[in-house]
């Protein structure tokens, strides 16, 4: 059964947990993104855990920072991108690519479940990374009635999950959303900018963001050359 209400935000431990239990149905995640509330798998020897961290995580597009060297090779990539094409894979790989900075996955079978799900009533998204026909990087993350959040990425060659995150946020702007709900700010989020927010005005941002669908963000034909025109301010700075 899905969960009808959530305790207050407010009411969330010093580390952002809120709540213990529940499910994953698509109802669920709506009501916890909705109110600035995500699932994060503890361990298997915890029920499912719902957290709301303050300070909260985000990346936003007016202070995205990239460098000299990151700037040459968005120029030169030879990578092609799409839009909603392997969300399985996507998913499937942030689960299964080794992590320096983690000893294992919190992205459990069920997670996977519950993401795909989302994905088929069009609440959830993925960008690829394709060098030829292997994909090679990607993120992928919810998109609720304008809330957009960065789940989790990968890559299996250099910098494609740094590529996958900026046009992300290039096809963000373009549909009028500035910023990307990062939930907290890991190393790679920091080096591009990512900053953490009073978790009081990061639910006043989610209330001004726009009311988007994922068919009005990520359209089925990108036109990459509108999306390189939106780029050119940044890739193409000295």
């Amino acid at each position: 059964m899905a969960i009808e209400k959530f305790p207050p935000i407010e009411s969330a431990d010093p580390s952002g947990l809120l709540a213990l239990g529940g499910d994953l149905e698509v109802e669920s995640l709506v009501l916890a993104y909705q109110n600035g509330i995500f699932p994060w798998p503890i361990s298997d020897d915890f029920p499912l855990a719902w957290f709301s961290p303050d300070p909260r995580g985000i990346l936003e597009f007016d202070r995205l920072s990239i460098g000299k060297r990151l700037r040459r090779y968005l120029r030169n990539c030879p990578y092609q991108i799409t839009c909603n094409q392997s969300f399985t894979e996507v998913i499937d790989y942030c689960s299964k690519v080794p992590r320096s900075d983690q000893d294992s996955t919190w992205i459990t079978s069920e997670i996977i479940k519950g993401y795909k799900d989302l994905f088929a009533e069009e609440l959830a998204y993925s960008v690829e990374v394709w060098d030829d026909t292997e994909l090679v990087g990607g993120v992928y993350g919810v998109c609720i009635h304008g809330i957009i959040t960065g789940e989790s990425m990968f890559h299996l060659q250099s910098n494609t999950s740094k590529y996958a995150l900026i046009f992300l946020l290039l096809l963000l702007k373009n549909a009028g959303i500035s910023w990307l709900d990062t939930q907290m700010v890991t190393p790679v989020v920091e080096s591009l900018g990512g900053i953490e927010i009073p978790r009081k005005d990061f639910i006043q941002k989610l209330k001004e963001n726009p009311l988007k669908s994922r068919s009005e963000i990520f359209p089925d034909q990108l036109n990459l050359q509108d999306m390189r025109d939106l780029a050119n301010s940044i890739f193409e700075a000295p």
